[in-house]
């Protein structure tokens, strides 16, 4: 809870008067805090006023506004649950409401507001954030106007950025109505003074997502999602001397796997999709190694087979009895909780089951699981990442190069692409969540970061032997 005088930037906001106000534009800038006093205050001063506030989560809208709200207000204004409402003593209210998708804007029907505040308002598609705007108006003399706190990415980004970054509006858009106030975290000065290890997760984050979370840089969301995956030719590592050869890229040469080391699979599965499978080794520092993959089509177009659930999973079972770096040992697998559905009739689960193959559901959120892989990815001081790929897993090296940042959820990556490896990689990074890492530039690290691609496109399957 913030109990010193707000920053500058937040006095800003609070003496703005246009009819739309954007604040923040990067992590950390203190938002919330601003959202909720100013909410209060507007309370206080206009009896009979109507508030709303927006978060796109029930569960973000509790743990950001309502739990705390309740605590300040104790007393002073009396909190409905059912129907998600703050009433004062004056008449005002202040209203929650989420929106997570388009049916939830039916609870709009008729409602007029004075004052919207829109928290987070890029993760709001641009329809929503318009048909929910709609709802101020109202017959009389209580200030009108539309709130937007926001971070670069989310489904909104290129409609908040045309209207607040860009400044370029349609005919029926009057620029004198619009303000934005740019809030970075260094002008949190009570986060910086409560949580100064902040500002060094937001330095740890990959190049792109850096410029956007830590700078406010609303431009950055374009080409490449994985630029932080290097694939440097390197020599067969020396496994007496694991420092010696193997900095500054995340490829290299199969080495034996000690059998202290732990091994997990990971699966993703489409229905006339490429699915994959992978395997990965844990050294004793907690780093990653992608060791083997199975990658492939439910359907090959030259051979014309057909890869059902049953000969995945029996191909699966024959590589672990088989292969040396897996025979005999207990392996940990996740997958893509979508394989426990069985409204199709037995689902891909219970065929793995009777193959003797054996998943967790993997946690599927996705922004969270790509930064895994960013945290993985990412270097340290020394050159060293926490995720390497042995040079035989061809579908990982081409693939994740290829994929591309979403145009309609910037921060996400374009689901067109050929993600299926991305995804089942995500699952297991996921199982194994790690903190950011301190990292250097990778503009002073890399010598070539441009040899990313092999010439292999097509193998169904690969294996080091």
């Amino acid at each position: 809870m913030q109990i010193d005088p707000p920053s500058p930037k937040q006095m800003q906001f609070f003496e703005a008067k246009t009819k739309h106000i954007g604040f923040g534009g990067a992590r950390g800038g203190g938002k919330s805090w601003a959202v909720r006093t100013k909410a209060k205050l507007l309370s206080f001063n206009y009896s009979g006023i109507r508030i709303l506030i927006v978060r796109r989560s029930y569960k973000e809208l509790t743990n950001n506004h309502i739990n705390q709200l309740r605590v300040d207000l104790l007393g002073i204004a009396r909190y409905n649950d059912k129907e998600k409402v703050l009433k004062f003593f004056n008449n005002s209210v202040i209203e929650f409401m989420y929106c997570d998708n388009d049916k939830d804007l039916g609870r709009l029907q008729g409602v007029e507001y004075d004052i919207i505040f829109l928290d987070e308002a890029t993760q709001l598609s641009e329809w929503q954030m318009k048909t929910i705007t709609a709802c101020l108006r109202g017959a009389n003399n209580f200030p009108k106007r539309i709130y937007y706190t926001m971070n670069p990415g989310g489904q909104g980004h290129a409609y908040i950025k045309r209207i607040f970054i860009d400044r370029k509006y349609l005919p029926d858009e009057n620029p004198n109505e619009y303000e934005f106030i740019q809030s970075l975290v260094t002008d949190n000065h009570i986060l910086m003074k409560m949580n100064p290890d902040y500002i060094k997760q937001l330095e740890a984050l990959p190049e792109k997502l850096k410029k956007a979370w830590r700078y406010g840089d609303w431009d950055i969301f374009e080409g490449q999602f994985f630029e932080d995956f290097i694939d440097r030719k390197t020599p067969y590592l020396d496994v007496d001397n694991p420092r010696k050869e193997r900095r500054w890229t995340h490829v290299i040469d199969p080495f034996e796997i000690p059998p202290e080391w732990p091994i997990h699979r990971s699966f993703d599965f489409g229905y006339s999709k490429p699915f994959s499978v992978g395997w990965w080794a844990i050294d004793h520092d907690g780093r990653a190694y992608r060791i083997l993959e199975m990658y492939g089509c439910t359907k090959e177009p030259n051979e014309g087979v057909k890869w059902t659930p049953n000969k995945i999973f029996e191909e699966v079972y024959r590589v672990e009895q088989e292969h040396r770096w897996l025979k005999g040992k207990h392996i940990y697998g996740v997958a893509d909780p979508s394989i426990w559905d069985a409204s199709r009739g037995e689902s891909v689960y219970e065929t793995a089951t009777k193959a003797g193959i054996y998943f967790d559901p993997g946690d599927n959120k996705r922004i969270p699981g790509w930064m895994q892989m960013h945290y993985r990815l990412a270097f340290d001081a020394e050159g060293l990442p926490m995720m390497y790929v042995f040079s035989n897993c061809k579908g990982f090296i081409r693939t994740i190069p290829l994929l591309q940042y979403s145009d309609t959820r910037p921060e996400d990556l374009d689901t067109d692409g050929e993600d299926h490896i991305a995804d089942e990689t995500r699952y297991f990074c996921m199982s194994r969540p790690i903190k950011a890492r301190a990292t250097k530039d990778s503009k002073q690290d890399y010598d070539d970061p441009l040899d990313m691609f092999t010439e292999t496109k097509n193998t169904r399957y690969s294996w080091y032997s």
